[in-house]
């Protein structure tokens, strides 16, 4: 199952599905996909969404030729549910009518994953290639569905799209490792590293471009409110419960919580640690397995070069200071509530991760 993630790292394994076949009965989901940025600015958008006929995705049809398209149903889907709980024209609800939250949580629990729009929804199955000789890489990639008609969404999207397929070299390395057994020699883990670490310093070259096509302003403004937490939201027709659920966030990612299971960094148990591994219940289910298969891996620091083993630590840390300055510069400067997407206090958690990512170094071993 895993060597699936050697070619595409934790995207999916074929390009996602764009649309649903003509004459499919969930058709209307393009449609309304499609002008669902128009809809969100109008008054009367909750009214129309909630007046929609949506069919139900069968609980039988979860093979491995129908995913593909459930999970366009659940982006889609996801897209809806969350413009009519956030919709920033009209101020954010508590309720998701049951027109929407039948079917959008039987899909989710087909999925297995709680029902909110998540980084899966929003990134990993949110592109298409417009060229597919090509590499799924910026220039050659657009988005499938948005929130708002701004390309800025677009590139944000995207950015995490193409450091999602540069991850592919590091997840191809890991499992080159993991097929080595329990007794790995140095030339072994040091492959493994050298890959990691490649791989990583294009990653970062990624995330630095963000301010390229990206308005800190616009990002703030117009669609991060999109993807924020639910918090005591009702499932019409499903419960009368209220619960709450993280929101779309680049934690949600597999690729990081992979690196930190494989070199077995040491962090400091806090609220943040119990939110990182709450953040793999919003994971596709194969991709917590993959974190579960690193941290059982044995632990390779020892069998390492020094050099090299800190050289990874280092990238790692250097990806996460550019993510921290486009936290501030994106948000922490324009808000009074510390609570991220997520709903956590991001800015000291991420200054945590940074900080302790360098202590595991040899380096530091005593400090």
């Amino acid at each position: 199952m895993f060597d699936l993630f050697d070619s595409r790292g934790f995207l999916p394994p074929d390009d996602p599905l764009v649309k649903f076949p003509s004459g499919s009965p969930y058709e209307l989901l393009d449609t309304v996909g499609q002008d669902l940025p128009s809809l969100l600015l109008e008054n009367d958008c909750r009214e129309y969404l909630s007046s929609l006929k949506i069919p139900v995705w069968p609980k039988e049809r979860t093979s491995e030729v129908d995913i593909p398209a459930l999970r366009l149903y659940y982006v889609r889907l996801g897209f809806i549910v969350s413009g009519y709980v956030n919709q920033t024209a009209q101020g954010v609800v508590n309720q998701v009518p049951q027109n929407l939250a039948i079917p959008f949580v039987q899909a989710c629990e087909l999925l297995k994953r709680p029902p909110i729009l998540s980084y899966d929804g929003y990134a990993l199955y949110n592109w298409k290639r417009f060229d597919k000789s090509k590499p799924i890489a910026l220039g050659n990639i657009d988005t499938i569905q948005n929130f708002v008609h701004l390309y800025d969404e677009h590139w944000f999207i995207l950015i995490h799209v193409e450091i999602e397929a540069l991850a592919a070299e590091m997840l191809e390395s890991i499992l080159l490792l993991h097929n080595c057994g329990q007794y790995p020699n140095r030339t072994e883990v040091d492959d493994c590293l050298f890959a990691i670490k490649d791989s990583l310093d294009k990653q970062t070259l990624s995330l630095k471009r963000i301010p390229e096509k990206m308005s800190p302003e616009l990002y703030f403004k117009d669609f991060r409110p999109y993807i924020r937490f639910f918090e005591d939201v009702t499932y019409e027709g499903v419960s009368q419960e209220k619960v709450s659920h993280r929101g779309e966030t680049g934690a949600q990612s597999s690729i990081m919580p992979t690196l930190v299971a494989l070199l077995k960094i040491p962090h400091t148990p806090t609220a943040l640690t119990n939110f990182l591994h709450d953040m793999r219940r919003y994971m596709p289910h194969s991709h917590r397995g993959f974190i579960q298969m690193a941290e059982q891996m044995p632990a390779i620091k020892q069998m390492a070069t020094p050099e090299l083993f800190d050289a990874v630590l280092e990238s790692m840390a250097k990806f996460r200071e550019i993510h921290y300055g486009w936290a501030t510069q994106y948000i922490d400067d324009k808000v009074s509530d510390p609570r991220g997407t997520g709903g956590t206090p991001y800015m000291r958690w991420l200054k945590q991760l940074i900080d302790e990512t360098r202590a595991h170094k040899f380096s530091n071993a005593s400090v």
